[in-house]
Order: structure tokens, then C-alpha cells, then sequence
């Protein structure tokens, strides 16, 4: 397993601009969260965070339990994925949870869940994902 203070150090430019950090780290349930704090400018209607940055932060979490648990890996592509929205999501902190459920040489199958900050589940997300593994 990678450390969190690395993969922190690493991670994508928007993850940063949307309030993003991993947080915590499950090894034995291959699974991490992410903690967010989602300001006004990705919103819509006031404070409801725009559904393509919830898909993001969900795609994001689901990616680095990928990067966290199999260090092999260097660069994941969604083939598919879909969210489902379950409740508003307004701006603030929120949390993600991205875990495999399953890992080929070639294909992850993901999962994630989107918290609010009194910890309700705002939305969800499946990624099936082409893996590229470092050259041997």
C-alpha cells in the first residue's frame, strides 16, 4: 500500500480545487476516503453542487483505492460509469469512499459512496475502468 502523505502529494489539480484530501485508508476492505470541502463556485441554484463535479469527486475516490492498494498500477481510464443521485448536495465538507470490489491485470471493477457532512448518502457511483500497468 502506497502512504496517504504520498498519494496526497500526487493527486490531480481538480481534487485540490474542489477541497480534496484522502483521509483514511482500509487495506483489508481495499477501500479509502476522501475528505472534500466543495466551495460555491461548483454549485448551481445557490449551494446544490452540480452533478458532473459529484460523478468527479466519486470517479476521483474510486481511482485512488486503485492507486493506493496496487502501487503497479500508473493510469486508470473509466470505460463506464454510472451515479445515482439520492439527495441534494450542498456545498461543504463532504466525504467519499471509493473501494474495489473487483481487480483483473487489465480491468477494475469500483465502487463509491458520497457522504454529507452529518454523514447521510448523498449519491453513489459503479466504474468498470481499463488499468495501464508499469512496464516490466
Amino acid at each position: 500500500m502506497r502512504d496517504i502523505n504520498t498519494l496526497n502529494e500526487k493527486l490531480p489539480e481538480f481534487m485540490h480545487m474542489l477541497g480534496g484530501k484522502i483521509s483514511t485508508s482500509d487495506p483489508e476492505a481495499a477501500a479509502l476516503t476522501v475528505s472534500y470541502d466543495v466551495g460555491l463556485s461548483f454549485c448551481h441554484s445557490g449551494d446544490i453542487v452540480q452533478g458532473g463535479f459529484i460523478t468527479a469527486m466519486l470517479d476521483a475516490a474510486m481511482s485512488q483505492a486503485v492507486f493506493a492498494f496496487h502501487p503497479g498500477v500508473v493510469g486508470l481510464s473509466s470505460l463506464e460509469i454510472s451515479t445515482r443521485y439520492l439527495e441534494v448536495t450542498r456545498a461543504g465538507p463532504l466525504t467519499a469512499l471509493g473501494r474495489i470490489v473487483r481487480l483483473s491485470h487489465k480491468t477494475a471493477f469500483l465502487d463509491g459512496q458520497l457522504l454529507g457532512e452529518s454523514g447521510q448518502l448523498l449519491a453513489t457511483a459503479q466504474t468498470v475502468a481499463k488499468l495501464k500497468r508499469r512496464e516490466a
